[in-house]
């Protein structure tokens, strides 16, 4: 069973100028519809930022989907005195050791782990700033046959790196129907029954391999 991996974020001022060509509104409409589209149907996984937890959170809740069981939750021991509150609801957070009090290798290390710990079929940018591009890198690297899909119009990082990958169609109305987008481009149909427990399938695809 293969898992989908979620990079994404709100920008904010003071982190380059990525917060400048980012509407907020479509970041967290994106978001919504990729977990509308997915949970239950392909693992989630991705590392905790604190402005998507608790839009992964309030997801599961909205869809009856076990968060425990649909999703994986990875998180840097580095802020660990910034975790959202949501994570205490995830009972399966992976949280990764710091690397020598180093915010960038500590974010780089637990990206790392976080791509050799699942099989992925597929990554989606949304919004964004720096990590967006950092993780898009670690990603294309270990995971060259898989779906990338950067989605351009909420801007932020995920704009610039469609740009760059050519999958900018800005202007196109269907840009901003997300779900189905992310229906096309990641190979699920609306038809698919959502699993109970995502995770457990994807423990038991891992050990197969």
């Amino acid at each position: 069973m293969s898992a989908i991996f979620l990079s994404a974020s709100v920008p904010i001022p003071g982190r380059g100028n990525f917060y400048r060509t980012s509407d907020p509104f479509l970041i967290q409409s994106a978001v919504r519809e990729l977990l509308i589209v997915s949970l239950g149907r392909r693992l989630i996984v991705w590392g905790g930022h604190p402005s998507i937890t608790p839009m992964v959170w309030a997801a599961c809740e909205d869809l009856d989907v076990s968060y425990a069981q649909s999703v994986r939750l990875y998180q840097s021991k580095y802020f660990e005195d910034s975790y959202p509150e949501e994570n205490e609801q995830f009972n399966n957070v992976t949280y990764v050791d710091p690397v020598s009090g180093d915010r960038a290798a500590s974010l780089r290390f637990m990206r790392e782990t976080m791509f050799d710990q699942s099989n992925f079929a597929a990554a989606v940018f949304i919004g964004g700033m720096e990590g967006i591009l950092d993780e898009y890198e670690l990603f294309a690297k270990r995971y060259p046959d898989a779906r990338v899909l950067a989605v351009p119009d909420p801007g932020g990082a995920a704009r610039d790196l469609a740009l760059k990958i050519g999958t900018w169609h800005h202007g196109d109305p269907e840009d901003l129907n997300f779900a189905r987008l992310f229906y096309q481009n990641l190979d699920i149909s609306p038809l698919e029954r959502r699993v109970a427990n995502m995770a457990a399938a994807q423990v038991n695809y891992l050990q197969e391999r």
